[in-house]
C-alpha cells in the first residue's frame, strides 16, 4: 500500500494514511476510462432536439402546379424539403443518448482515474475540515493551507469529497468559483476525477470510497 501524509485544515502534518493498491495503485486502463467518460457525457445530453418533416409542416396540401405541360420540374407540395419553408429531410428527432455501461467497467474506470491521480501525487487527505461556521473565507483559508489556492496565480481545479452532513464545509466551499467542485463519496466518478487537477478527501470520506470500491456492491455513479 502507498502511504500518504495526512494534513490538518491548517496545513500541518497529521499522521499518515494508506491508499490500497487495488484502488490507487493499478495501471490505468485508458480505453475503459475513455468509454466510461464518453457514456457519462452522452447521458448528460438532453436529446430534445427536433425538426419537422414535410408531413408535419403546416400547409402545402395542394399540388403547386399541374404535373405536365408547364416546362417546370414536377412538384407535389411546397412543403417538400427542397422548398424554402419546407420540411427537413433526415433531421434530428428526440432520442435518448444514454449508453449501457457494465458496473465492472465503471468501477475499473474509477480505480484507473484514482490511480492516475495518486501516481501524480495529486491527492490530499485532511483529518477534518475544521470549519465551525459557513464562511467562504474559511473555505479559502482551508485551500490556501493545503496549498491548492495561491494569490496571483491560476488556481488548479479541485474536487472535494464531502459528506452531506459536512454542512459548514459544504457552504464554505461551494461558491469558490468554477475551479472548485464538491461531490458526495457515493457520487465520485471517473469524469469528475479526470477533469480536476487535485482530489481532496477527508479521512472519513476516503474510508467510505475505499469501502465502496473494495466490495462487490453497486452504487457506482455513471
Amino acid at each position: 500500500m502507498a502511504t500518504l501524509t495526512m494534513k490538518t485544515a491548517a496545513g500541518a502534518e497529521a499522521g499518515t494514511v494508506e491508499l490500497p493498491d487495488d484502488i490507487f495503485g493499478i495501471e490505468p486502463n485508458v480505453a475503459v476510462m475513455h468509454q466510461v467518460v464518453t457514456a457519462q457525457l452522452a447521458a448528460k445530453r438532453a436529446g430534445t432536439h427536433s425538426t419537422k418533416t414535410r408531413a408535419e409542416v403546416r400547409g402545402g396540401g395542394a399540388k403547386p402546379w399541374r404535373q405536365k405541360g408547364t416546362g417546370r420540374a414536377r412538384q407535389g407540395s411546397i412543403r417538400a424539403p427542397q422548398w424554402r419553408g419546407g420540411g427537413i429531410a433526415h433531421g434530428p428527432k428526440p432520442r435518448d443518448y444514454s449508453q449501457r455501461t457494465p458496473k465492472k467497467m465503471i468501477r475499473l474506470a474509477l480505480r484507473s482515474a484514482l490511480s492516475d491521480r495518486a501516481a501524480e501525487s495529486k491527492i490530499v487527505v485532511v483529518d477534518d475540515w475544521a470549519i465551525d461556521a459557513p464562511k467562504t473565507k474559511d473555505g479559502v483559508r482551508l485551500l490556501e493551507a493545503i496549498g491548492l489556492r495561491t494569490k496571483g496565480e491560476r488556481d488548479p481545479r479541485v474536487l472535494l469529497v464531502l459528506y452531506r452532513d459536512d454542512e459548514n464545509a459544504w457552504k464554505s466551499l461551494r461558491n469558490l468559483g468554477e475551479r472548485v467542485q464538491i461531490v458526495l463519496p457515493e457520487e465520485l466518478n471517473t469524469y469528475d476525477v479526470l477533469v480536476n487537477d487535485w482530489l481532496v478527501f477527508s479521512q472519513a470520506s476516503l474510508e467510505t470510497v475505499v469501502a465502496r470500491l473494495s466490495g462487490n456492491g453497486s452504487g457506482d455513479a455513471e
